[in-house]
């Protein structure tokens, strides 16, 4: 058995993750109002399954075996969604009053629980990795910020269940709602970092540096410094993630190009391009958690109303991007 390096690990946050998945499975299961309730919850009790599972079937089967399965269980994921197969149930018109109610009688109090999550969230990243019990770290000192943000939303979540008179089982059900409501798209951008991984152990950024030197003249800083913006949008409307697109578009374009051969100023050059890549991120569905998420918990009638309306802001957003990057770089 592992010796105990800290009291909160990456692995409690995973089983968390992975209790709370399973009990949206279940809720689903039961829940008569949700026509497609068997296929809803087969989805989410497939995703759960890496998080409250992996470690044993690690243990069990091996790291191949494991990889193998959890690569069935993607697709398996990705077929369930393809086919429309994912439900939500309808909320009693009797829970829809009682929640009126409690939010007109609480009113801007309700926004409290949400502000403590990050104020708490940085002030354990700052303060808490000297706090020890029986000589053990409380957080975990390699994933100090996940550690510290898993326990401030448990502490927010009391803090809310004291403020509302509510439970944890309560909570429990509005998670089951609101991941109803948003679908599989909750989970498009875990999957989208998965994918920037394999583009880079894919080596893409060498491909891409490849094509650079047949298409354009590395001598022109002016064009390699519009690629470099133009691809970090148009691979972030690709993965959704600006974070995943860059490692790419760094080893493709910016390191052998930009830094190595005209001797760019790094710091500017990989601000302003990480700034490129979120104006890709307001133009694509693929950045669910920022478009389609919105879209769904706001009930839009149009899920790409929000993109629409940031179209316009990104490319001009873009544009000053490339004549800063000219300027500064």
């Amino acid at each position: 058995m592992n010796a105990l390096h800290s009291w909160i690990s990456i692995d409690i946050v995973f089983y968390l993750v992975g209790a709370l998945l399973l009990a949206v499975s279940v809720l689903n299961a039961i829940d008569r109002s949700n026509p497609k309730r068997y296929t809803t919850a087969l989805f989410w009790f497939l995703f759960s399954i890496g998080f409250l599972f992996g470690d044993l079937l690690i243990m069990t089967l091996g790291k191949s075996t494991t990889y193998r399965l959890i690569g069935v269980i993607v697709m398996l994921l990705a077929v369930l969604a393809g086919a429309n197969l994912l439900g939500s149930g309808q909320t009693k018109s009797t829970e829809v009053e009682a929640k009126q109610a409690s939010a007109n009688r609480l009113g801007n109090k309700l926004f409290l629980p949400a502000v403590f999550i990050p104020v708490i969230t940085v002030l354990l990243t700052l303060l808490g990795k000297n706090i020890a019990i029986a000589g053990i770290p409380l957080l975990d000192p390699k994933n100090l910020t996940l550690a510290c943000l898993a326990l401030a939303c448990v502490l927010s979540l009391g803090f809310a269940c004291v403020m509302t008179t509510g439970t944890p089982n309560e909570s429990i059900k509005e998670a089951r709602r609101l991941v109803d409501a948003v679908g599989w798209t909750l989970i498009l951008p875990m999957m989208l970092a998965m994918l920037g991984g394999v583009f880079v152990v894919a080596k893409t950024g060498v491909s891409i540096q490849a094509l650079v030197s047949t298409l354009v003249n590395p001598e022109s800083r002016v064009a390699l410094i519009i690629i470099y913006a133009l691809g970090m949008a148009l691979f972030t409307m690709i993965m959704g993630n600006a974070f995943a697109a860059f490692p790419v578009m760094a080893a493709g374009i910016a390191l052998p190009f930009l830094i190595v051969q005209h001797h760019a100023n790094p710091a500017p050059l990989v601000a302003l391009g990480m700034l490129s890549g979120y104006c890709g991120t307001l133009m694509t569905p693929m950045a669910a958690n920022f478009n389609i998420v919105p879209a769904a918990l706001l009930e839009l009638k149009d899920k790409y109303q929000i993109i629409r309306y940031q179209i316009p802001t990104a490319i001009g957003v873009l544009i000053c991007n490339i004549l800063l990057m000219i300027a500064l770089v």
